[in-house]
Parts: structure tokens; sequence; C-alpha cells
């Protein structure tokens, strides 16, 4: 090996220094995610047994078909599917409606409208979580999906409203301009100019959204308490969960299937995702 080639690979030794402990750092990170998947096929006596180790001896996909038919997880992540994606569709718009108002309208009171909304992040979920409830049994709503859709949705969603609020600024205004002087009303603009220029934005809070959303268990456990049958894949997980014994390779393989839609969603959006969060910042 020449003089020079030592000095380049002295010179790289650095970047491959800085990769070998990223390389570690993911590996640590999704370290509980491949555990998790990998107690799916084991059997309940291996979870304990094998410890740390990722390689089940003989696969059990049992598991699964116990997850999917005996706990009624299918029926789970079909109530989880309807309420997340219309949950996502309300906070969408209504946030976004919200963030376009705020940020390209000057109306009496926007100060006094950001700080209440602001002061919200401040308080405490379970502390709604009483009146909501109220609320919902007065409407009739509490045992059913509908109502749970209805709590969802109508939280302050604070973070979601910011985002939108800082990307629509750096939209130029004479795009709205252009479109009110060609007769465009305030629908039209919103919905034909906006929303669609949004992407980013919209992508990212449909990702935080659901997220939100699919992984919640207190409000879904309480508009389900007298209705099993309209439980989430979170309230879900109580179904492995016995009086002296626990199913944990069970439990293992319904939190595999639970997580699978939010990966896929995740690696769709995630260019946007990051788009929408730096250009909000950079806005």
């Amino acid at each position: 090996m020449t003089r020079t080639t030592w000095r380049g690979t002295l010179r790289r030794l650095p970047w491959w220094l800085a990769a070998a402990a990223l390389a570690i750092g993911c590996l640590i990170w999704i370290y509980p995610f491949l555990w998790m998947v990998a107690a799916s096929l084991k059997t309940s006596a291996e979870v304990f047994t094998k410890g740390l180790d990722l390689l089940p001896a003989d696969p059990a996909w049992e598991n699964y078909e116990r997850a999917w038919g005996e706990a009624q997880f299918g029926k789970y992540l079909l109530n989880t599917v309807i309420v997340t994606v219309a949950t996502v569709v309300v906070v969408v718009v209504r946030c976004a409606m919200a963030g376009y108002v705020i940020a390209r309208h000057d109306f009496r009171g926007r100060r006094i409208v950001m700080g209440v909304l602001v002061a919200t992040l401040f308080v405490p979920a379970g502390y709604t979580i009483i009146p909501l409830v109220d609320l919902a049994q007065r409407l009739g709503m509490l045992n059913s999906l509908t109502g749970m859709i209805l709590a969802m949705s109508g939280a302050a969603h604070v973070a979601a409203i910011l985002l939108y609020v800082g990307y629509f600024r750096g939209i130029p205004k004479e795009l709205t301009e252009s479109a009110l002087i060609d007769g465009a009303g305030f629908t039209t603009v919103f919905f034909r100019i906006m929303l669609p220029l949004a992407k980013p934005v919209t992508a990212t809070v449909t990702v935080l959204t659901f997220l939100s959303t699919w992984n919640a268990f207190f409000l879904p456990l309480v508009f389900t308490f007298s209705r099993p049958d309209l439980r989430t894949v979170s309230v879900g997980m109580l179904a492995f969960v016995g009086e002296n014994t626990t199913d944990w390779s069970g439990m293992a393989a319904a939190a595999t299937i639970s997580l699978l839609p939010v990966v896929a969603l995740f690696i769709a959006l995630q260019r946007y995702f990051v788009e929408g969060i730096a250009g909000a910042v950079k806005s």
C-alpha cells in the first residue's frame, strides 16, 4: 500500500468511525422492535428462556392465528382503521382551515386566539376526559365509533395548526389575490390552491395524527367500556392479559400486526413528513 493510499485511508477514518457509531445507535434503537417481532414467533416459554436471543427455535405462526381469530384482533384492527382515517380527515381539514385563516387573514382578536391555542398545550389531556364523556353520554354517542371519532378529532391539535400557520405564511399573497380577482371565493381558494400547496404539511399532520390516534388507549377504553366489540387495537391488547397469566407471545403477535400499518404509512410519507417539518420551521 502506497503512502498516498495510507493518507486517504487516514482521512476517511473519522467518517468510518461516525458510520460505525451510527450503525450501532440504529441497532440499539430498533432492537426492541426486532425483539418484539421475534417474540411473536416464539412460544410463551421461549420468550423468557431465550432472553435477548432473536432467533426462535421453531417459528410459532399459530401465535398470529390466535391473535387474529381467538382474540378478535381482525375486528379491532378494522375499528382502529375506521376511527383513525376519519379522525385524520377531520383534523387535517379543520386544522388547515384554522391555520389558513390565522396566517392569511387579519381579524380582530387573532393574537388572543393564538394565545388561547398555545395555552391549551399546557392542559393535561386527562383533565378533559370527564367533560368529554359527559357530553358524549348526553348526545347518546358514548358507546359508538362516531362518538370516539368526534372526541379524538375535537381536541385542539395546536401543533398541527401551528404547522399550517407557519407554512401558509411563506406562500406569496399574490396567489390568493389573483384568484380573488378572478372571482374565486374562500372555499375555492382554500381547497383548490392553498391546500394542494400544503401537501408536505398535510403529510406531516397526517402522520402525527395517525400515530396519536392509532396508539390512543385511555379515550378508546372509556368509549368502549361496555362495548368490547368496538375496541381498538391498543385496547384489544387487554384480551391477552388474564387474571393469573399473560399470553406474551400472542400479545407480541398482536402488537406486530398493529404496527405494520404505522410503519407502512411512515415509509410512504417520510419524504413529505421531513419537508413539512422543515418548511414550517423555516417559515
